[in-house]
């Protein structure tokens, strides 16, 4: 993974994507760098592994389901917005492997007023995409006290 272009951002210790306190976390670690078209673009580079096994020898749609929106999240968080999700929409491409190395890559499409307009999506090795979505998130900073992705 090339970092030396981008920013490793902080986790929140319960969460169960990227926490550290939580020991059933899946461990992965947030990088936010300047995308292709000059946006923002968060991105993490792990395995799924047993813990995560739907099918057997791939990934469980909804383990892929929360790291994209955990990916989508952290964009729009870093953007400024304390959200919460309302909408996720999911495409499955590929089967996920498990032991593979995989991307994930997010980025704030738009706002408009209280809501705001993500898109996500899981590369393998191939640069295939195996899992893409969008998702609608709302605004809600009185259900947050605490700093989240800075």
């Amino acid at each position: 993974m090339n970092t030396t272009t981008s920013t490793r951002l902080p986790e929140h210790g319960s969460c169960f994507i990227c926490g550290s306190e939580n020991p059933k976390s899946m461990g992965l670690v947030w990088y936010e760098t300047a995308g292709e078209d000059g946006r923002n673009l968060i991105f993490a580079e792990f395995e799924f592994t047993l813990a995560e096994q739907g099918p057997p020898g791939h990934a469980h749609g909804g383990a892929t389901s929360a790291v994209v929106d955990e990916a989508m999240g952290a964009a729009v968080w870093r953007s400024g917005l304390k959200v919460v999700l309302a909408n996720l929409n999911l495409n499955f491409h590929k089967p996920m492997p498990l032991n593979v190395p995989v991307r994930v890559e997010a980025w704030l499409e738009r706002t408009e007023g209280r809501k705001a307009y993500a898109f996500g999506r899981i590369l393998l090795p191939d640069g295939a995409t195996a899992v893409s979505g969008t998702g609608l998130y709302v605004q809600a900073p009185h259900l947050f006290t605490f700093g989240f992705y800075g």
